[in-house]
């Protein structure tokens, strides 16, 4: 049951991606993404009021540079699906896996296990083959591949700080901080505005409160009750359904070439869940013997 709740979370994400493409076409960048994470703050907002007061100064400053991260990532995936195709965005976003042991050697010298490894060679292989196709951009890939280290230094920093603190009170001081971040910059360019019709709204909705406050939800309580490995494998699905969807809805034809770099990648990000599930309760482990 907790790995199917994960998948259908997986499956959500995929679809956004589709629906976000659009709004963005029609409504200002960081408006929509100011927006998002108003209605997710709002929408986490019942569950996380009494709980964010347990949060120290440490952990409001935790949970501010998670939430600076995780802004960062949006900021620059974002304008990149803009520029190419659903299913790479999706499948160079899941890249985040295999960046995890990476960012985990920058930030703590952690060794990197052989499988990591062999996980950014099939990776680095695998956008080589995306990068030669008509239908993609070089520029929006490269702006979805520092989204996804953006995020791979929000997930290892997570696992580093969560065990201190309340979950879902510290996602709801990440979500006011990306809020915050993505409204300053909506007023310093001018790009506020009301948001009008359903394509935009219906991306904000599905975004703000499914992809994100409920997803959080769904993945606290699934990850209480399945093994970190389960949880990486079933993650793994969401470059999947985003190749899905962007086929079915969004047109995407990759070719020959640009499908074979997908399931390139998709085999680079599988190699390298295991290796990112134990980079991950390693970084765990001294934050929770420390309490």
């Amino acid at each position: 049951m907790a790995v199917l709740a994960l998948v259908l979370v997986t499956a959500i994400w995929g679809v956004t991606f589709v629906q976000v493409k659009d709004a963005v076409e029609i409504y200002s960048l960081f408006a929509f993404l100011a927006v998002r994470f108003a209605i997710a703050s709002a929408t986490l907002a019942p569950f996380a009021a009494r709980r964010i007061r347990t949060l120290d100064r440490r952990g409001l400053a935790a949970g501010f540079a998670l939430g600076g991260l995780l802004a960062l990532g949006y900021a620059l995936q974002t304008p990149g699906l803009a520029r190419t195709t659903v299913s790479s965005t999706g499948f160079i976003t899941g890249l985040c896996v295999v960046l995890t042991p990476v960012t985990a050697l920058a930030l703590f010298r952690d060794r990197i296990e052989s499988a990591a490894l062999l996980g950014v060679v099939l990776a680095t292989v695998g956008l080589a083959m995306l990068s030669g196709i008509e239908a993609g951009s070089a520029v929006g890939d490269a702006l979805v591949l520092g989204g996804a280290l953006a995020y791979a230094f929000q997930i290892v920093l997570m696992e580093r700080y969560a065990p201190h603190y309340d979950p879902v009170a510290l996602t709801l001081a990440e979500m006011i901080a990306a809020f915050v971040g993505f409204a300053a910059i909506a007023i310093a360019l001018g790009d506020v505005s009301v948001p009008r019709g359903w394509t935009v709204w219906a991306a904000l909705l599905v975004t703000g409160v499914f992809a994100s406050a409920f997803a959080f939800l769904i993945q606290t309580w699934a990850q209480q009750r399945t093994s970190a490995t389960r949880t990486a494998l079933a993650f793994a699905a969401e470059p999947v359904f985003a190749g899905l969807f962007g086929y079915l809805l969004a047109g995407d034809r990759l070719g020959a070439l640009g499908w074979s770099g997908c399931a390139v990648i998709l085999a680079g990000i599988v190699v390298s869940e295991p290796a990112a599930a134990a980079t991950l309760r390693l970084r765990a482990a001294p934050s929770r013997s420390a309490q």
